[in-house]
């Protein structure tokens, strides 16, 4: 499944819903212990002032990292901080308002959910990637739809854009999706809820994905 041009799966980190004391050492301390690609701010319930200082704050501890900063669901806010993405879900702006927002230089990603449909209208607007799942069960959120590894598979097969996975995903579930033709493993508890911190869990994902990558 690792076949030519592709690479080496990588981390894309979601914030918890509500960032509390500290959290930006925790994210520090993440992003020094392995490969991240991105992180996704995702502050559902903050009102505007919150997210834009929480962006602000965040940004320069990700560009120290080569990580990006993605904004969820508001690609308004994600160009008045200055992001380097949005994320826009179903429900969310129009994909055509987030790239004029954002321009065609930043990443602008669509929620595909396990819908083939809906992930090939979005590559064929131009999205830098397509985000499908929940593959596994998760208690970040209410999963609309549950995605099989296949999916993936056939993505790979279909198109060059990149696709992440998400929900429920661990360190120890996460090499059959790897394998399958994940870009991106989108993850939330199983970093910011590890036993033993943030970073021993990017530690643990950067092994694992290692682990199940086999040649490029």
């Amino acid at each position: 499944m690792n076949g030519s041009g592709r690479q080496r799966c990588r981390l894309y980190l979601i914030t918890p819903p509500t960032l509390v004391a500290g959290f930006a050492a925790d994210l520090a301390a993440a992003l020094a212990a392995g490969d991240v690609a991105c992180l996704q701010l995702r502050l559902k319930d903050q009102d505007d002032a919150a997210v834009l200082a929480a962006a602000a704050e965040l940004m320069p501890i990700c560009h120290d990292h080569d990580v990006a900063l993605i904004l969820n669901d508001r690609p308004d806010l994600a160009a008045e901080a200055g992001a380097d993405g949005v994320h826009v879900g179903q429900e969310d702006a129009d994909f055509d308002t987030a790239r004029a927002l954002m321009g065609s230089e930043r990443t602008v990603g669509i929620t595909a959910h396990d819908s083939r449909h809906l992930a090939i209208e979005g590559a064929d607007k131009g999205a830098d990637y397509v985000a499908f799942g929940a593959f596994f069960p998760t208690a970040t959120k209410v999963a609309k739809s549950r995605a099989e590894p296949e999916l993936l598979t056939w993505w790979q097969e279909t198109t060059a854009v990149p696709c992440v996975a998400i929900g429920g995903i661990t360190a120890q579930n996460c090499g059959q999706l790897v394998k399958a033709g994940a870009d991106f493993l989108a993850v939330v508890g199983a970093v910011w809820n590890h036993p033993k911190g943030p970073a021993a869990a990017v530690r643990e994902f950067n092994t694992a994905i290692d682990g199940a990558t086999g040649p490029l």
